[in-house]
Order: structure tokens, then sequence, then C-alpha cells
């Protein structure tokens, strides 16, 4: 799709009538924001390449960065991709040990041999917490406490579990990091701001010493930045935070295929691999969804972060949102007003 500019700059806005978009239903999904959504701290619909609605609350602004949670996985999703594109890994399909040679198997480690790159993009790797963890969540509480996150996840890769099965993993998502490091001698903070962040516009992200591995720091309130694990991988699963512009921007380059002004920042088949839709309704680390014709895809975090997708009708929605505990389903946003607001 030929496009009259992009925001690598700023982004461009525009009145919703004139790329297609009802006013009306838009007024709509502000007050169902204000009257539903508490925890949202902002939010950007962006339709043809220009912002049509956008606004923030509890004192947040355009500048302001948030914590997007799982939101960061799609991010690492297209660091790999790239990296890929680049030769600096072979494939999805290279095996996840091969970039951790200091690992030594026990003679029982047959399944954890044959785990790919792939099976960590799909969550279709093995992860023994679901057998070892009555609570019935990742230890992600005893990941942040250990001194070698990345041993700490190997060890319980491939242990009683069923490889090919759906298992949505944050610790695996872990690894991909640690792959990317070992892959092209940066970290994924700074890989991502060398071949990613910096040739569409997105703010680069500096690095940030955390002061501790306590829990506000690791996934509270006092990330900043992109955090890091003790030896200096960038987390894979969590931990970045960035504008709502960014998040947009981000989107942007998936609705484009990857190509930004005259380059190819991520490969069209990367791109099309990363969101085909399939069984598990989960692509590399996007989630998938296809109701009344309309098929679309999202990085989505805890507490209602949301990058949607929707390529058929050139949309790109960015919700940055507080991590709470518990929060309202995103999607009646976009039945009730956004997909509604559409001008065919």
């Amino acid at each position: 799709m030929k496009r009259d500019y992009w925001p690598t700059e700023e982004w461009r806005t525009a009145d919703p009538a004139s790329v297609g978009m009802d006013p009306g239903k838009l007024s709509d999904l502000e007050l169902m924001v204000k009257s539903q959504y508490p925890n949202i701290n902002g939010i950007a619909v962006v339709r043809s390449g220009y912002i049509v609605f956008e606004r923030y609350y509890h004192d947040h602004g355009p500048l302001d960065t948030h914590n997007v949670a799982s939101v960061t996985k799609s991010f690492i999703s297209a660091l790999i991709g790239i990296a890929i594109d680049a030769r600096l890994i072979k494939s999805v399909d290279q095996k996840v040990l091969s970039f951790f040679p200091e690992y030594v198997l026990d003679a029982s480690d047959i399944q954890k041999r044959t785990i790919t790159i792939r099976h960590l993009l799909t969550m279709t790797a093995p992860i023994a917490w679901k057998k070892e963890d009555t609570t019935g969540y990742e230890p992600l509480d005893r990941l942040r406490r250990q001194r070698n996150w990345v041993m700490f996840i190997i060890n319980i890769l491939g242990r009683n579990g069923q490889t090919g099965r759906f298992q949505y993993s944050t610790v695996g998502t872990h690894l991909l990091s640690a792959i990317i490091t070992h892959a092209t001698g940066l970290c994924a903070r700074e890989f991502a701001n060398e071949r990613l962040f910096r040739p569409i516009g997105i703010n680069e992200i500096p690095d940030h010493e955390m002061k501790s591995f306590l829990l506000d720091d690791v996934f509270g309130k006092n990330v900043s930045g992109w955090i890091k694990d003790p030896q200096g991988y960038t987390t894979g699963g969590w931990g970045l935070t960035i504008t709502v512009r960014d998040m947009a921007r981000f989107g942007f380059l998936y609705l484009n295929r990857g190509k930004w002004e005259d380059n190819q920042i991520v490969s069209k088949g990367w791109i099309d691999e990363s969101t085909a839709m399939n069984s598990n309704k989960y692509g590399y680390l996007w989630w998938l969804r296809d109701e009344g014709g309309i098929f679309s895809y999202s990085a989505l975090g805890a507490g209602g972060n949301v990058i949607c997708c929707i390529p058929g009708k050139d949309l790109v929605v960015a919700i940055a949102s507080k991590v709470v505990m518990k929060t309202r389903d995103r999607w009646p946003l976009f039945e009730k007003c956004i997909i509604p607001a559409l001008i065919e």
C-alpha cells in the first residue's frame, strides 16, 4: 500500500470522516473508556496512517512511557525475525540448546534436545511448571529470585510436558531474548534500538539499572526502560516501557508488512508467518482473531495493554493500561465502537 507520509518523525492527525471513520462512534468510544475502563492510561486509533482518536487519562500524555507487560513478547518476535533475515539465526527450526553450549545435558534430556525456536515462538514448548507448581501459575516469583534466570528456565524446559501442545509461557519467551544476545552479540534492547526502534522513529530505550529484583522492580511500579535479568539479558516476556504513539508505530510497521519508508525492516515473509491463522489462534507471539469476516492480530499484555492490527481495514489501535490484577476485556471497545466506526 502506497503511503503519502511515514510517521518516523511525528504522527499526523486527521478528521475521522476524512479517512472513513464515524466521529460519533469515536465519541462513544470516549464515553465507554471513561465509564468502564478505569485503568486505561492512553489510547490511539490510527486509520490509513493518521491518528483519528487519541486520549490520555490519569494525568498521562503522549510523551509518557507505560509498562506494557506481555506486549513485549511481540517485539521479541520481531527481533527474532530480523535476526533470521540477517542470517544471524539459521531459522525457526534451529534447536534452542545450540545457543547454550555451556548447559550440560543429562542422559534423560532427550526431549529437551528437540525443542526449537519455533516452539518458543508458538508457545508449544514443554514447560514443567504446570506439573510442579500447584497454584497453576508459572514460577515467575521463583524466577526473579534466581541468580541465573536462563539456566533456571532451561532446567524446567522439557520435563513432563508435551512438545507441540499449546501452553502459554512467559519464561519460555525469556530464552528467545537470550538467543538474540548469543546470535547478535547485543542484548535485545540494544538490538531493538539499532535494527527496529531507530529506523521507524521509536524512542530509543536507554540502559536501566534496577535497584533490586524485588517484585515492584521486576514486574511493578518501578519498571522503567526495558529491564534485564542478573546476567544482563533483556527480559523477553515482559518489562518494556514505551509510549502509546510508539506502540502504534510498531503496529503500523506490521500493518505495512515490515516495510517503513523505503526500507524493509522485517521481511514480508516473517510478518505473514507470524500472523497466519492456526488452530491455536496464536502466531509467533501474536494473538489471532477472525470474527465477522474481520481478521486481526494483537500484542496483548496484563492489565489490558494492547496493540491491535486489522490489516483489512488499515487500522491500528494502541492501548496502554496500568497493570492491575483484574481487568475488563478490551475487545468490547472494538466490537461496540471502533469497528462500527468504520465507514465502508
